[in-house]
């Protein structure tokens, strides 16, 4: 029998062959889908969250369960959709552009995923529209920018322009970071808030959630 704190382990080693046999022995004996999710997958990925923060894991180690995450993730997703459940929240993530710097978004983007959000990640270099249509689009509750060059960072300001000409700025709540990001540069562009790591990102994320 599949238990929860095996399904936990396998995610922080980033086993994929176990996530994904654990998942579907777990949804053969009858394991409700959503929570195999939050008890397994993402009760996983908060403890490397936790360690990430400590210093107790390096990215590397945190990619690695996050693409073992990812896949039981993708197991369960189609089951979850059937039954209707939803996701906490949809984030619309990119790095800005001029920069093709991906790591520390990504990790991000499998934190977030690995707590409940729906994450859109537009990738790099991604240019204010692009951004801006993604918002009409996806129509998310949060808009990150990622930036890792002192050259990149000013975009960020710049889209926040291009969000408020278009008239949807207010339609998302926007969150900031990257290696020369400061609290400071972020409420100087406007943006709502700023996170200097990953696992902070998360949290912010979520106190953004609940007061939306």
């Amino acid at each position: 029998m599949v238990t929860y704190a095996a399904l936990n382990e396998a995610v922080i080693e980033g086993d994929v062959g176990a996530v994904e046999s654990q998942v579907s022995r777990a949804l053969d004996e009858g394991v409700d889908a959503r929570s195999i999710l939050t008890s397994g997958l993402i009760a996983g990925m908060e403890v490397v969250g936790k360690r990430f923060t400590s210093g107790e894991m390096f990215l590397p180690e945190v990619m690695v369960s996050g693409e073992a995450m990812h896949k039981g993730l993708g197991i369960l997703r189609p089951i979850l959709a059937k039954s209707g459940q939803e996701e906490l929240g949809t984030i619309v993530m990119g790095t800005v552009e001029g920069d093709i710097h991906n790591i520390g978004k990504k990790i991000v983007c499998f934190l977030l995923e690995g707590n409940g959000f729906k994450v859109i990640d537009l990738g790099v270099d991604v240019k204010a529209d692009v951004f801006a249509r993604a918002i009409e689009e996806y129509n998310p509750n949060i808009l990150g920018m990622s930036a890792l060059l002192t050259t990149t960072m000013l975009n960020m300001g710049s889209t926040i322009d291009v969000l408020k000409e278009k008239g949807i700025r207010e339609r998302v709540k926007i969150i900031v970071g990257g290696a020369p990001i400061t609290e400071g540069f972020a409420k100087s562009i406007g943006a709502d808030g700023y996170a200097p790591e990953a696992g902070s990102a998360v949290e912010w994320v979520k106190r953004a959630i609940i007061s939306l």
